[in-house]
């Protein structure tokens, strides 16, 4: 079975200083936090996409702000701080 290919011109690599590896395992990256972002992949998929387990890509979400549950960061940090208020008064 043939694999995909997404051609790019050189100065692409020339531009970032990368080898052809390093760019195609960030761009694979970069596509699999984009499709998850987007609702179109599932985590596990994404993962595959990326070339990582499953859990490295969940720990990669947040350091490119992305939430593992579908929310935001600051979406959670806000129901965070609800939860907190709604316990002390209850």
């Amino acid at each position: 079975m043939d694999v995909p290919v997404i051609r790019y011109p050189p100065e692409i690599l020339e531009a970032l200083q990368e080898s052809p590896e390093e760019f195609e395992r960030e761009a694979r990256l970069l596509l699999a936090l984009k499709l998850y972002e987007m609702e179109k992949l599932s985590s596990g998929l994404a993962a595959r996409l990326a070339g990582v387990p499953r859990s490295k890509f969940l720990f990669l979400l947040g350091q490119h702000g992305l939430s593992p549950s579908g929310q935001a960061p600051d979406e959670l940090a806000e129901d965070l701080q609800d939860a907190r208020r709604a316990r002390r008064r209850g």
